[in-house]
């Protein structure tokens, strides 16, 4: 995929420049100085949400790569949440639910989606090759490859190619700004230490 190809970047926190001090605790998400762009109804929904919405961010990226459509984080949430993609109680928030977010591409954005599971990292690979689209589902700190993940899973990044080396290309919500945000790149190797083998793939065509 030449990079002129490459789809549009958009992480989980509207300020993405942000993203480090966010997670070391130094900054609050609540002061976010773009959080509006979020279309959050004020600064408290969104912080609350936003460590929460790594799928809306790789679902934006999708939809506006593949469909042309622009649509803001809460715009998703809310739609999400509307056919149960989310489940907010006195517990806290639990999604993103896969089936419910497939539900909402096939019908609103009339794309074709499937839950995966049980997937090899190589197989992301033969996919991507034939020009397919996947939300994955990563340890959040393939953010940080060199480092060996306490377990896989727990959060979505969004693969939409191949370079010319047969590594995986990626746009990560919450990726480290100038090192694993925008067109991230790794070898399928690297990636299956972090990958728990389950996402949604978008098939083209």
């Amino acid at each position: 995929m030449p990079d002129k190809e490459v789809p549009a970047y958009y992480s989980q926190w509207v300020s993405s420049e942000c993203i480090p001090a966010i997670l070391t605790g130094e900054m609050h998400a609540a002061d976010d100085p773009r959080w509006a762009e979020s279309g959050a109804t004020s600064v408290e929904e969104y912080a609350r949400w936003a460590s929460h919405i790594c799928g809306m961010a790789c679902t934006k990226m999708l939809i506006e790569e593949l469909r042309g459509e622009r649509a803001t984080l809460f715009e998703l949430l809310d739609r999400s949440r509307e056919v149960g993609g989310y489940v907010v109680s006195e517990a806290g928030i639990k999604g993103l639910y896969y089936r419910p977010l497939v539900q909402l591409l096939k019908e609103h954005h009339a794309l074709n989606a499937d839950v995966v599971e049980h997937v090899e990292a190589e197989r992301l690979a033969i996919w991507l090759d034939e020009g397919h689209r996947v939300i994955a589902s990563v340890h959040p700190t393939i953010r940080t490859p060199e480092q060996d993940p306490p377990q896989r899973g727990g959060h979505l990044v969004y693969l939409f190619g191949l370079d010319e080396s047969g590594r995986l290309r990626y746009h990560n919500p919450s990726g480290l700004p100038g090192a694993s945000q925008a067109d991230v790149r790794l070898a399928p190797s690297v990636f299956a230490r972090f990958f728990a083998g389950r996402g949604i793939l978008i098939r083209r065509g």
